[in-house]
């Protein structure tokens, strides 16, 4: 049990405090990273930002924190969005009197049906356990749980299967997508 005399000495920079408050808070600390992010790599990354920022935040504040693992939660909560948004930042300018709303309505079927085609593709090249754990997970919408005990696995081997699905399901997306680029004539022929 961590207490307020530790975190009064760990305030101080007493290496030992700060080692006992680590080794009591991280398992579970890492747990909830992982169940956000599913990437060993990226959950132990996570974890030690949220150890940096809170310890450091604990040092510089005069404020007491009642639940250090709970305000942990809560930076590495920011942490995880703040990576999420430097992922998502693609910025992309339009120029909408250039637009013909026909042209792109027409072309809007012609590349749904195309995406449809590329992924239905990409789906026959996953082996049947990813194309099973893809389709109850994504498509038909079941959870975790559902999934497992429809499969027969447990959780975790649920969680790991559908991580690795979709990352070889990007991955020839991705491959399929380069060959379409370095091949213009075949994308014009289609056209």
């Amino acid at each position: 049990m961590l207490t307020a005399d530790m975190y009064e000495r760990a305030i101080e920079g007493d290496q030992d405090a700060i080692e006992e408050i680590c080794l009591a808070t991280w398992k579970p600390l890492y747990l909830f990273i992982y169940n956000k992010v599913q990437n060993r790599e990226e959950a132990e990354d996570i974890t030690q930002e949220a150890y940096i920022k809170s310890l450091k935040y604990l040092q510089e504040s005069t404020f007491p924190i009642d639940n250090f693992l709970s305000f942990m939660k809560t930076v590495s909560l920011n942490l995880i969005r703040d990576r999420w948004r430097q992922k998502n930042r693609s910025r992309v300018s339009i120029n909408f009197q250039e637009i013909n709303p026909e042209d792109v309505a027409r072309g809007d079927e012609q590349n749904d049906i195309a995406q449809r085609l590329l992924l239905e593709s990409a789906l026959a090249k996953l082996s049947q356990e990813q194309k099973a754990i893809i389709d109850l997970r994504i498509i038909k919408g079941y959870t975790v749980a559902e999934t497992a005990k429809l499969l027969g696995k447990t959780e975790g081997a649920i969680r790991t299967a559908q991580y690795r699905a979709l990352k070889a399901l990007a991955k020839i997306l991705d491959e399929s997508a380069q060959k379409g680029q370095s091949n213009p004539k075949r994308r014009e022929s289609g056209e």
